[in-house]
């Protein structure tokens, strides 16, 4: 994709370039408003915890829906079809509910300023350094991904070297974060969440009539490369790289619906970080389980463009019968199969709507990415091992420093991005390093309270190590599965690595003293402090139980109804 300007370029006219101007105008002027409020560290990496939870849960949605969503998705739907559906109903929905019900109250409650942050209060300074540093790491390396295909856009727009894309949309990312801190990230996310919509409902609709209505799709998808398999999400082989189903649907279950989707939705302090910015238990609970609901339904709009994108666009076409016969040369990609559809089938003006949609999904997730960043490196780093107890102005200019440091780095790992053919292969291998390890600690720490310290941080680099093991054993092809098989594995192995290293450091080691570890663990806390005091006072549409089991409900009947 690195060429793609040679052969991709969208016909925009002065209504879409004005389009497009207009919202970087809006983008920049919330930036600025939201200045106004930065008056301590708390309001530039917590926006003062006083948002209303409505704001808070589309920004925890829109916060996600960057490149994973928006080019992975429909990367994924062109290339495996209805099985890229279990990334949202299985490897999403389930853990945001689990996320609000039940661990929001310990990060809420215990008035962490991050994820590391709690590792730190319940295991001590070798977990939380451990913890501190992958989670800083994974997200300069993910804002990258944000990054390259944000350039991407520009790239194909305007015409500029890709480089020289790159560097202009880290310009405008970083411009309104400095200037806002997450209050700017997240009123922006929810501004974005609008214009994604706005941008993707067309392009789905006028696919499809493009294409020849729902019925016309199943046809063509039916004899496309891969066939109807892509019109059933179970098993899933060709996604999960197993070719018996019962090890697919295992391995997708388990390694993406529990692992991955546990491990990233749960503990990753990018979307945590979204609902400790409200005003009580009950909106930082609900926050989640909010966000659940749009969720739901994006697949919609994102992996139904892909599968039109591979049976209505001759590049796409050509490329994915290549792909599968063995053969595929060229610049073309499953991740540039919404940029294709774009191109056949937006008029002028839509179009201009389209790629503000795609600028704002990029947008919401490498400022998502940056404004996590900043916060675990000013409270969890700087603030923790390089100079304590300095004035709090202090820390919010390290904050600022380091939203600067972070979007040049973000600049270098953009061109990592640029070597896989579908984003979410790379993005599913950095979960399974990061994310899968670190949910083994949470939850095995969270419930167990004989678990050590000793044991956090040693586990954690087990069981990252394990995934990294893995890793190379596939790229080596001393095994080989195909689709996104491999991560699903090497999270499967990195979380059993960490829970049976876990234990058994445990086992030889001496565990926090009891009183240290309220608020920490769920047998030690008192349900008061799990609980909003006005909880029982909210209309029925603010309970966050009701709320997640209704939603619970609503995504099994979507699995059930496409399975």
């Amino acid at each position: 994709m690195v060429h793609a300007a040679s052969t991709l370029r969208l016909d925009a006219g002065p209504v879409d370039y004005a389009l497009v101007a207009l919202y970087f105008v809006f983008v920049l002027g919330i930036g600025l408003l939201a200045r106004r409020g930065v008056s301590s560290s708390i309001d530039f990496f917590l926006s003062g915890r006083s948002l209303p939870a409505w704001v808070t849960g589309l920004a925890f949605i829109s916060a996600n829906l960057g490149a994973v969503e928006v080019m992975g998705m429909s990367a994924n739907g062109a290339e495996y079809g209805f099985p890229t559906f279990h990334y949202f109903w299985i490897g999403a929905v389930p853990a945001m509910l689990f996320l609000g019900v039940v661990m929001m109250p310990f990060y809420y409650g215990s008035g962490v300023r991050s994820v590391p942050e709690f590792m730190r209060m319940r295991f001590g300074p070798g977990a939380h350094l451990v913890n501190a540093l992958s989670f800083a790491v994974a997200q300069i390396l993910i804002a990258g991904v944000n990054l390259y295909l944000l350039g991407s856009i520009v790239n194909v727009l305007l015409g500029w070297p890709l480089w020289v894309s790159v560097l202009v949309a880290a310009v405008i990312v970083l411009s309104y974060i400095t200037l806002g801190g997450l209050s700017a990230a997240i009123y922006n996310e929810v501004l974005q969440f609008f214009v994604i919509v706005a941008a993707l409902l067309p392009l789905t609709l006028v696919g499809l009539h493009k294409v020849g209505g729902w019925e016309g799709l199943r046809d063509k998808v039916t004899h496309s490369p891969g066939g109807a398999a892509q019109l059933t999400s179970w098993p899933g082989n060709a996604l999960s790289g197993f070719a018996n189903d019962f090890l697919s649907v295992l391995g997708i279950v388990f390694g993406l619906g529990f692992v991955l989707s546990f491990g990233y939705w749960t503990t990753n302090f990018v979307e945590v970080q979204r609902a400790l910015a409200t005003h009580s238990i009950s909106a930082a609970r609900r926050t989640p389980i909010i966000g659940a609901y749009p969720k739901m339904f994006i697949p919609l709009i994102v992996v139904i463009p892909g599968m039109i994108s591979a049976v209505l666009v001759p590049q796409m076409i050509d490329y994915k019968q290549a792909e599968t016969s063995g053969g595929a040369t060229g610049d073309v990609t499953y991740n540039q199969a919404i940029l294709y559809l774009m191109k056949e089938v937006l008029p002028n003006g839509l179009l201009g709507v389209g790629l503000a949609g795609l600028l704002a999904a990029f947008m919401a997730g490498m400022a998502a990415n940056i404004s996590a960043f900043n916060t675990v490196f000013s409270y969890d780093l700087w603030q923790q091992y390089a100079r304590r107890g300095r004035g709090d102005r202090y820390y919010l200019r390290v904050g600022r420093y380091a939203t600067v440091g972070a979007t040049v780095a973000a600049v270098f790992t953009s061109f990592i991005a640029a070597k896989f053919q579908n984003m979410m292969d790379y993005l599913q291998t950095l979960f399974s390093f990061f994310n899968a390890p670190l949910f083994a600690t949470f939850i095995l720490g969270m419930f167990w309270k004989r678990m050590t310290a000793a044991a956090g941080w040693i586990g954690l680099v087990a069981g990252t190590g394990s995934a990294i093991i893995v890793f190379i054993l596939h790229k080596t092809d001393v095994f080989h599965l195909s689709g996104q098989g491999s991560s699903f594995v090497a999270a499967g192995v990195a979380f059993v690595v960490d829970i049976v290293v876990s234990i058994a450091v445990s086992r030889v080691s001496t565990p926090k003293p009891i009183a240290e570890l309220v608020g920490l663990v769920y047998s030690e806390t008192p349900k008061q402090r799990r609980t909003d005091p006005e909880a029982a006072t909210l209309p029925w549409y603010q309970r966050p139980v009701l709320l997640a089991g209704i939603a619970l409900a609503l995504v099994i009947v979507l699995n059930i109804a496409v399975g």
